[in-house]
């Protein structure tokens, strides 16, 4: 039995004639292509957007956030040395009445 030869022209024809068919509504398809690339981003941005975080990812942002603690040793220091200091004393006066001015 004879093998039938491969001949290259054969699928290099079939394709150009499939793509002078197509040609006529390239800048169709070109449109639908770009549709479909912008509901695709859009429907991950939606997807993305409403994703909620797992409760481990909260604990541990919780965890981070912590509000800092002020030692009592320090507090009791500094109240001694505003009492004991008149321009200690008028400084934090000078805070407390406007805490944003340096």
């Amino acid at each position: 039995m004879n093998k039938p030869k491969f001949n290259i022209g054969e699928p290099l024809e079939k394709v150009g004639s499939v793509l002078r068919q197509v040609r006529h509504y390239g800048f169709a398809l070109f449109l639908l292509f770009v549709a479909l690339i912008y509901g695709f981003v859009l429907l991950r941005i939606n997807t993305l957007g409403n994703a909620q975080p797992s409760s481990d990812a909260v604990t541990s942002q919780v965890q981070a956030a912590r509000i800092p603690h002020i030692d009592q040793p320090v507090v009791q220091q500094l109240q001694s040395l505003q009492d004991n200091s008149v321009s200690v004393k008028s400084l934090f006066n000078q805070a407390r009445a406007n805490p944003f001015q340096e």
